[in-house]
């Protein structure tokens, strides 16, 4: 009796095992999709998409050099301004009464410097006939010192107020600058792109009054400095040289490709993003082309990286998967999976450029399981 349940349970045993290892070898069904070669065109192959912002290299938010009320504003948002061109004027009533009073102080130190000018001249000639009545043993040497001294007494007097009639000058020359510094002009030739006071308001070169005083009268752009600014990731700096050609897309012209250089790359990354800043040039500047637009671009291969870039290949994006902190794609082999570390490029629109670790011609995988592992039997459909 006690063989009859040792074959039961053996046989039992046999299926399950058998079960188990048809279960296990069967092959995943997998969508899979040829690698393919991208286009030879020279010089038209992007080796790195990335976005920015249009920003304008010269901007200024105006201010004054002064505190003071503001009594005139002259410009609007999207006006046109000339170098020089007045913009705002600020309360002048104080500074110009300051000048006035300069101006009579001037005055006056003037007609004081010409009375004792009057005097010397009337001292040296009464110092002329002391000398020849003293020659003459007429006038005694106590009269010709006493003259002497008075000679030199109002010279002294002369240079003195001669330093004051310079002084004087000066303080005119202060309030004058004062009063002219209550006139804000343009530093450079733009667009106003923001009124930032009114008429009534205080204006200070920095900030005061608790938030009520204002800082800037209103902020000129250059619209001739429009460039792009753009924060690559150091992991692919090294695909952006100088002098690079870069096709760029505003998000609010989807369908107009404008061509671009880039101008420099900023020596210095930035720790917190970890990227690095380029800057970007318009081969040509538009009107629709606005300060602080978002762009999309589109990094080209040079001359000296068609090689390279020839040697590029394209795969759909759901053939790339992320494991183990980089980027994968999994090539099927005789009817097996092996999992491929691969290097991207750009993202088009529907697939993703491959700079190593896929040749033309493999097929990968585009659908599969999620657990999908090297070695593994797959059964491929065609999508």
């Amino acid at each position: 009796m006690g063989w009859r349940v040792a074959l039961v349970v053996a046989v039992l045993l046999g299926l399950g095992a058998g079960g188990w290892l048809l279960l296990r070898a069967k092959p995943a069904l997998v969508k899979t999709r040829v690698v393919r070669e991208m286009a030879s065109a020279a010089g038209n192959k992007t080796v790195l998409n990335a976005s920015g912002y249009v920003v304008a290299r010269r901007a200024a938010t105006v201010s004054s050099k002064v505190t003071g009320k503001v009594v005139e504003v002259l410009i609007e948002e999207g006006m046109k301004v000339e170098q020089g061109q007045v913009l705002a004027r600020l309360d002048s009533s104080n500074v110009s009464a300051s000048l006035k009073l300069a101006e009579a102080q001037v005055e006056a130190a003037r007609a004081a410097l010409a009375e004792t000018q009057a005097r010397v001249d009337e001292a040296e000639k009464e110092l002329r006939r002391i000398a020849e009545l003293n020659a003459n043993k007429i006038a005694t040497q106590a009269d010709l010192d006493h003259a002497e001294a008075e000679v030199k007494s109002l010279k002294a007097h002369l240079q003195q107020q001669q330093v004051e009639v310079t002084v004087a000058d000066r303080q005119v020359a202060l309030w004058q600058q004062q009063m002219d510094d209550t006139v804000i002009t343009a530093p450079f030739s733009g667009i106003a792109v923001s009124k930032d006071a009114q008429p009534g308001e205080m204006i200070s070169p920095v900030s005061a009054g608790g938030g009520f005083t204002r800082t800037g009268i209103g902020t000129i752009v250059d619209m001739n400095s429009l460039e792009i600014e753009v924060d690559v990731s150091e992991s692919y700096i090294n695909r952006v040289e100088p002098g690079q050609p870069v096709e760029a897309t505003l998000d609010a012209y989807a369908d107009w490709k404008i061509p671009c250089k880039v101008i420099a790359i900023i020596p210095t990354a930035d720790r917190q993003k970890a990227t690095v800043k380029v800057r970007v040039r318009f081969d040509q500047l538009d009107p629709r082309i606005l300060p602080q637009m978002g762009v999309k671009v589109a990094f080209r291969a040079g001359k000296e990286s068609t090689a390279v870039a020839s040697r590029n290949v394209l795969i759909p994006k759901n053939a790339v998967r992320r494991q183990e902190g980089r980027e994968v794609a999994f090539v099927v082999r005789d009817d097996r999976v092996e999992r491929r570390a691969i290097t991207l490029g750009a993202f088009l629109s529907e697939e993703a450029v491959v700079l190593a670790g896929l040749t033309a011609g493999e097929i990968v995988v585009v659908d599969g399981p999620e657990n999908l592992k090297s070695g593994d039997r797959v059964r491929e459909t065609k999508p």
